[in-house]
């Protein structure tokens, strides 16, 4: 996000946690058999230990992960566990604090690690690490960041840039790519492809025959849409059934309509997300030269 970025949703457009908890209802009952809590910032919603123990609470209860920064995770990280959170992952793009401070515009990578301690100790293992490497930024720390997820013992996952940042200055030049990042862990360490990927965004590979696995997920340059299973709910009440899709289903307007009764209200969500499911495309169109870049960034539509 821009360091000057402002452009905030209203508190009125946010979900409620009730109607939160409505829609996820609703999904799981269509057959949503994982929830990940994403952002933005998770961590920022002052009742996010409560959302998580309700989901917990739901009849045949999904699967319930969570993508964060770590920043608040030192102390919220037991809570969670004990409201019901299974796994995490924790977004960490460098090993070092000028770097770190440059691209947060804030000097608090020790409690990155604080929170990655936390999360380890409260049984959410295998923590999984996200990064992303940018050219001239960070791209110079693959094997250090690896080097430190074995001695830490967490999974790390390199995630390719993709075009959603809120500043619309992703530039395809500028794409650290799936098989550089393979080429410079390769110098190192001798990677072994893992085998039943599924529909796992990330290719997984056995470092020098043992356990330890590395991850790479080339979402521009080795897309994996057609085993795409996934749709997001934004913090408004949107769905959506691509990260890329320049369309959304409104179920805010759903569970906030005081004409319909609980039935219909419960009819008209499965519908809807049996029609955007539907709708899936079977490609998100990055590598096509008519491509354009959805309105919302990540920050607003969740990872």
């Amino acid at each position: 996000m821009p360091h000057d970025f402002a452009a905030w949703l209203p508190s009125e457009d946010l979900l409620t946690t009730d109607e939160l908890i409505r829609i996820i209802e609703a999904a799981v009952s269509q057959g949503i058999e994982e929830i990940r809590l994403t952002g933005g910032e998770p961590l920022l919603r002052p009742d996010i230990v409560e959302i998580v123990s309700r989901i917990n609470q739901i009849s045949q209860p999904p699967k319930l992960s969570m993508t964060t920064n770590g920043l608040a995770l030192a102390k919220l990280a037991q809570p969670l566990v004990d409201a019901g959170l299974e796994r995490i992952n924790i977004s960490l793009d460098t090993l070092q604090r000028e770097r770190f401070k440059t691209l947060t515009f804030r000097d608090r990578i020790h409690d990155v690690f604080e929170g990655i301690a936390a999360a380890k100790a409260a049984g959410l293992t295998p923590v999984k690490i996200n990064s992303v490497l940018m050219r001239g930024i960070n791209d110079d720390e693959a094997l250090d960041l690896l080097d430190w997820a074995l001695a830490e013992g967490v999974n790390l996952r390199f995630i390719e840039q993709m075009p959603l940042d809120a500043g619309g200055l992703w530039s395809r030049k500028d794409l650290i790519t799936a098989d550089e990042i393979f080429t410079q862990l390769s110098s190192k360490y001798s990677l072994t492809p893992v085998e039943n990927r599924g529909s796992a965004p990330a290719e997984e590979f056995y470092i020098d025959g043992s356990d330890a696995t590395v991850g790479i997920i080339g979402s521009v340059t080795r897309s994996f849409c057609g085993s795409c299973d996934r749709v997001r709910l934004t913090s408004d009440g949107q769905i959506r059934n691509c990260l890329f899709s320049m369309s959304e289903t409104d179920l805010r307007s759903i569970v906030r309509n005081s004409e319909l009764s609980e039935a219909e209200r419960d009819d008209r969500l499965h519908a809807a997300f049996v029609s955007t499911v539907a709708a899936k495309l079977p490609g998100h169109g990055i590598n096509e030269p008519n491509f354009i870049q959805p309105v919302r960034p990540m920050s607003a539509i969740g990872g």
